[in-house]
């Protein structure tokens, strides 16, 4: 590999089509190619076209990253730069992630609250969003992904479940009976009599970026920090709020879809204020 970019680029379009064919989703897909293209953005602009990279690039390439973002988000780019370079049979080019002691609490300024996300449904109403409040309550009250709403059909509302088929995957989720009949509601009313509920005209699952958008519109006039209010928080709150009450991991990690029982401690975690309580109430100080 070289600092070549149009050849990087041509490498890195026939890593896209590897992942498809090995069944990687679509917005995984999205995520590795953007992380990648800013890897190939950074030879481009750092060093001279046809340079061989070496693991000096990648050392300076993570000394940048460390600079510029959150050491998470540094080291899911950096994980998505080493899997390319495996798939190039660069290896010998990959560099460690940074190391991050694990947070046994979430912070504030990213976390929804219930209360944030009430405020969010009462000004969804008062503004007539009606698609946009059906949305919101269907993936905090299933704990499902944003890319999991083309599976709440009409069918699924009427039984009270969807099959979701997620990275090679199936599971059942279980919709709860109130929101059964208000998805009803809003199929009758914009007669919608099969197939998915939350769709274009043209009948395709609504866009995510569009969602997000409608999201964050919504912010001010909740009165709500935008930096809590994206979809995939409203997943986080139905997971907190579902072992806060059952306290049942297991159980958890089946509903959203997790493998790995360590991504859904992710979602567990407690606020800061709440651990501040919970280390308050230990009366250790004489």
């Amino acid at each position: 590999m070289n600092t070549n970019y149009s050849e990087n680029i041509k490498k890195l379009e026939e890593y896209k089509k590897w992942l498809l064919e090995d069944e990687k989703s679509e917005n995984t897909i999205e995520k590795y190619a953007r992380d990648i293209r800013m890897f190939l953005d950074y030879l481009k602009e750092e060093y001279e076209d046809g340079e061989a990279v070496t693991k000096q690039h990648l050392i300076k390439f993570k000394e940048k990253l460390e600079g510029s973002y959150a050491i998470s988000s540094a080291n899911s780019m950096l994980v998505a730069v080493n899997v390319f370079l495996k798939y190039l049979g660069l290896e010998c080019l990959r560099v460690k992630l940074f190391k991050v002691q694990k947070q046994v609490f979430s912070e504030e300024s990213r976390e929804l609250s219930k209360t944030d996300y009430m405020k969010l449904m009462e000004a969804a109403k008062l503004l007539h969003k009606n698609r946009l409040c059906l949305v919101m309550e269907t993936i905090c009250s299933t704990g499902i992904r944003i890319s999991e709403l083309e599976y709440i059909t009409v069918g699924a509302a009427k039984i009270g479940r969807a099959e979701i088929s997620c990275k090679g995957k199936k599971r059942i989720i279980f919709i709860p009976k109130k929101l059964c009949k208000k998805l009803i509601v809003y199929t009758r009313d914009n007669e919608i009599d099969t197939g998915i509920i939350f769709r274009t005209k043209t009948g395709r699952p609504l866009d995510r970026s569009n969602i997000w958008r409608e999201m964050k519109k919504l912010c001010t006039d909740a009165c709500v920090e935008a930096t809590k209010v994206f979809p995939h928080n409203f997943r986080h709150l139905f997971a907190r709020t579902y072992y806060k009450i059952k306290k049942n991991i297991v159980h958890l990690a089946d509903i959203l879809g997790h493998s790995n029982i360590n991504t859904t401690r992710i979602y567990t975690v407690s606020s800061g204020t709440e651990h501040m309580r919970e280390i308050e109430e230990l009366g250790l100080i004489v």
